[in-house]
């Protein structure tokens, strides 16, 4: 039995990996990062960064049970690996104490047994000089197994793992499907490939492979506020943290970073409005760098949170998220012989080992734990 999982990204990389580490007989399809991202014309992935927040804090306990699943393997994969990619400095997740985001993650925190403590308006000024809040905020703080990871690196460390234990690496863009009465033929780049199932991953770019999935893909803003040394050695105790305002707003911001250039940024995201990608529009806006009108958005946000933030420079960047309308990823059967792992929900970074596994077991035909069925 041939197994084919296409998306070479987070969740596919992840896939791959339990599914060859369970011995099964798997290729992993999925072209490289592009050199030149503005002059690309294929399919993206979501991972071409340095940064993304993780935690086990969530709103939704099935996000909570997730990310407490894939958290718990971060340094397991990493030593078996050899490639870092988790920096635990913390999270916080802070806002109006009458926030129903807020107070449902403090249910969720409650019910699972996070480790996560409590803190005032007080308490967030004393534990937190560097962040400004507002009368009547409150936070809940992950000091432990929460904090940011660096996308690009676990993806590395997944497909080295991967490959070590016999997956196929094909460094190429699937470009259709087909089932015939033995299995199925991928349409690749470099050629058809065969096998008997398939794990779709491909994020956004999924619906080009199966036609009426029920995805909404958001273009998504980033800002990278470029710090000195000095100042990133300034707020080595900064943890990361997510701002749960009354309208349902979620700014996330990153503690400073080292990004490939050598400098050190801070990451902030969060875009006010929701513009959604038709599929023929994606390759366009993944080449561009992202909304000018939301990059000052954020500019005004990251000063308004950190008004002693010395930044030296600001830029934006694009990438995308992918929704279903249940909020949860869509892990499941398409077809006899094609299953999906698409749609982190803009949550699925930090937990993507996890839905990666969740994935895997779904293409054998395995039952779900309870709390990830739909």
């Amino acid at each position: 039995m041939v197994y084919a999982v296409v998306g070479a990204g987070m969740i596919g990389s992840a896939a791959a990996r339990h599914l060859a580490e369970a011995g099964h007989d798997v290729i992993l399809i999925g072209p490289s990062e592009p050199d030149d991202k503005s002059k690309h014309t294929g399919a993206f992935a979501s991972h071409y960064d340095a940064g993304r927040i993780t935690r086990s804090l969530a709103t939704d306990p099935f996000w909570a049970q997730a990310s407490l699943a894939s958290i718990a393997r971060y340094r397991q994969i990493e030593a078996d690996s050899g490639i870092s990619f988790y920096n635990d400095v913390g999270c916080l997740l802070a806002g109006p104490k009458d926030a129903k985001h807020l107070q449902d993650v403090g249910r969720v925190a409650a019910d699972l047994r996070i480790d996560a403590k409590y803190l005032s308006q007080k308490d967030l000024q004393d534990y937190f000089p560097f962040f400004a809040f507002s009368e009547g905020d409150i936070g809940y703080y992950e000091a432990k197994n929460a904090g940011t990871i660096n996308p690009r690196a676990l993806v590395a460390a997944q497909i080295k793992l991967a490959v070590a234990h016999g997956v196929k690496l094909l460094r190429a863009e699937a470009q259709a499907l087909h089932e015939t009465a033995s299995g199925l033929v991928i349409e690749t780049t470099s050629g058809d490939i065969e096998a008997d199932q398939v794990l779709i991953a491909t994020g956004g770019f999924a619906p080009n492979l199966i036609e009426g999935l029920n995805l909404r893909v958001y273009a998504r803003t980033v800002a990278l506020f470029e710090v000195s040394d000095a100042e990133a050695q300034r707020l080595q105790n900064c943890p990361s943290m997510i701002y749960l305002d009354k309208d349902g707003n979620d700014p996330y911001l990153l503690s400073p970073i080292r990004y490939p250039d050598g400098k050190f940024y801070l990451k902030l995201g969060g875009d006010p409005d929701d513009r959604n990608l038709a599929p023929h529009e994606m390759t366009e806006w993944f080449q561009s760098g992202g909304n000018p009108d939301v990059g000052a958005h954020l500019e005004a946000q990251m000063r308004v949170r950190m008004p002693d933030l010395q930044i030296e420079s600001v830029t934006t960047n694009a990438c995308v998220t992918t929704f279903t309308d249940t909020g949860r990823p869509m892990i499941k059967h398409h077809s006899d012989r094609i299953s999906l792992a698409v749609a982190g929900c803009g949550a699925g970074a930090k937990c993507s080992d996890e839905l990666g596994r969740l994935g895997a077991e779904t293409l054998l035909g395995h039952a779900l734990p309870a709390w990830a069925r739909q």
